[in-house]
C-alpha cells in the first residue's frame, strides 16, 4: 500500500507541475528564427499525447525501482533467515557429536560469504581431521582447507571472538607441516587472536582453555627447543605452569566442566609442579567426564593411565 501511495503522489505530481503550451523553438513544420528547428528533446512535452506516455513511462520506471527495491530487501531477509536455518542445525549436529554429517552440511556452503558460517566449517574440518580413521594424506589437507575457511571468516568479520579463535587453532595446526621456525614464528600470532578472542568475549571459556594450552607448550618446552629458538629470535616465547593453571582454572570458573580436555590439564599441569593431591582431584574428574567426543575417550583414557602411575 504504501508503494501505491508514493506512485499516486508521483502522478499527481507530475499532471499539475507541467504547463499546456507545447515548447518549440519555432513553428510545427519550419525552422525557427534562430534556425534550431525543433529541439529533439522537447519535441516530447511538445505533443499531449507523447507527453502522457512520457509520463506514465516514467512512472512506470520509477514503480519499477520501488519494486525492485521491496523485492532486493525481501531476498536479504530470506537469505539471512536461510543462514540462520543452517546455523541452528550444525549446532545442533556439533552438540549431538555429529562430526561427519556436521561436515557435509557445512561444505555444501563452502562459499558463503558469512563468517560464521565459515568459522563453524573450519571447526568441521579440523575435527574431522583429528579423527583417528582419517588418514595422514587427507589430515594435512583439512588442516590447511580449515585454515583457508578460518581465515575467510576472519575477513569477513573481524569482530568476531570465534573467527579469531579458530584462526589461531588453525595457524597452529598448520605448524605441524611448516617446521619449527614457522612454529615459533605462529607462536606471536597465534597468541595475539587468542588474547584478541578473549577481549571480544571473555566468557567464552574455550578461548581462555587455549591461552592455557599455549603457555602450558612454552613452559613445557624441551631446553634445547628453547636454545633452538633463542638463536632464531631475540626473544622466543615463553611461559610457566603457573600460568597456563590460572588460565585453566580462569576457564572453569566462566563455564564449569565445559570440556573434558581443560579437567585433564588442569590435573597434567599440577603433576608438572608436583602436587600429587590436587593433580588426582582433576585426573578423577576427566576420568569420569561423559564421553561424548572421540576426543573425550582419548582423555578418559590418558587420565585413568595418569590415576594409575601414582
Amino acid at each position: 500500500m504504501a508503494l501505491v501511495a508514493r506512485l499516486w503522489r508521483f502522478l499527481h505530481l507530475g499532471r499539475g507541475s507541467v504547463p499546456g503550451p507545447r515548447l518549440l523553438m519555432g513553428a510545427p513544420g519550419s525552422r525557427g528564427r534562430c534556425g534550431l528547428g525543433r529541439l529533439p528533446g522537447f519535441e516530447v512535452i511538445g505533443n499531449p499525447g507523447t507527453f502522457k506516455r512520457g509520463l506514465l513511462f516514467s512512472a512506470l520506471s520509477y514503480l519499477g525501482f520501488e519494486i525492485y527495491q521491496v523485492v532486493s530487501q525481501a531476498a536479504v531477509v530470506h537469505a539471512t533467515a536461510k543462514v540462520e536455518e543452517i546455523l541452528e542445525q550444525a549446532d545442533y549436529l556439533y552438540e549431538s557429536g555429529e562430526t561427519e554429517k556436521l561436515y557435509q552440511l557445512l561444505t555444501s556452503y563452502k562459499e558463503s560469504e558469512d563468517a560464521e558460517l565459515l568459522w563453524r566449517l573450519a571447526r568441521a574440518s579440523r575435527d574431522i581431521a583429528q579423527l583417528s580413521r582419517t588418514s595422514e594424506e587427507e589430515k594435512k589437507r583439512l588442516v590447511y582447507e580449515a585454515l583457508e575457511y578460518a581465515k575467510r571468516a576472519l575477513e569477513k568479520n573481524e569482530s568476531s571472538f570465534a573467527a579469531h579463535k579458530w584462526y589461531a587453532i588453525c595457524i597452529s595446526d598448520v605448524g605441524d607441516y611448516e617446521g619449527f621456525k614457522v612454529k615459533i614464528a605462529n607462536a606471536y600470532i597465534i597468541k595475539e587472536h587468542f588474547e584478541k578472542a578473549i577481549e571480544l568475549n571473555p566468557k567464552d571459556a574455550t578461548s581462555i582453555h587455549l591461552m592455557g594450552i599455549w603457555c602450558y607448550t612454552f613452559a613445557e618446552m624441551p631446553w634445547y627447543q628453547r636454545k633452538i629458538a633463542k638463536m632464531l629470535f631475540a626473544t622466543p616465547p615463553s611461559s610457566t605452569y603457573e600460568e597456563a593453571l590460572s588460565y585453566f582454572h580462569r576457564a572453569e570458573q566462566v563455564d564449569p566442566n565445559f570440556y573434558s580436555k581443560n579437567l585433564l590439564l588442569l590435573g597434567k599441569t599440577y603433576l608438572k609442579i608436583q602436587n600429587k593431591k590436587l593433580a588426582a582431584f582433576w585426573l578423577l574428574k576427566a576420568r569420569d567426564y561423559p564421553a561424548h567426543t572421540e576426543e573425550d575417550k582419548q582423555i578418559q583414557t590418558e587420565a585413568a593411565q595418569l590415576l594409575t602411575s601414582f
